[in-house]
């Protein structure tokens, strides 16, 4: 007996729209999970732009790059802090240029999983 394919939900009637960059998904990621620790509720098709994943695609991938090593502690520190002040590093502001090296090379490390998967244009 054949088995059924698992072939998931469709999300929208919309087309996806990719992020044009990965700190535009990752940013979005941010405000994702501050409006969901502010108790706002998700749903397929509601917000402006269809977008080809959920926040919770964003997190796997940060998971699972950290589990091997290829986001470091010091990464996750810089994507945190300066995601929740939806804004990269800026020298103008006194961040360091320390800050500005660990995010882009975040930001580098996250890209190719995310553009693989469709998510990142």
């Amino acid at each position: 007996m054949a088995r059924d394919r698992y072939v998931g939900c469709v999300l929208s009637d919309r087309a996806a729209e990719p992020f044009t960059t990965v700190e535009e998904a990752w940013l979005w990621f941010v405000r994702c999970c501050v409006a969901r620790a502010e108790g706002a509720r998700f749903g397929a098709g509601r917000g402006e732009v269809a977008r080809p994943c959920e926040p919770d695609d964003i997190a796997r991938e940060v998971g699972r790059l950290y589990r091997g090593r290829i986001l470091r502690p010091a990464h996750l520190a810089v994507l945190d802090r300066f995601g929740r002040r939806l804004a990269p590093p800026d020298p103008w502001a006194g961040d360091s240029q320390t800050d500005a090296l660990l995010w882009a090379e975040a930001l580098d490390r996250l890209a190719t999983p995310l553009k693989r998967k469709g998510i990142v244009s």
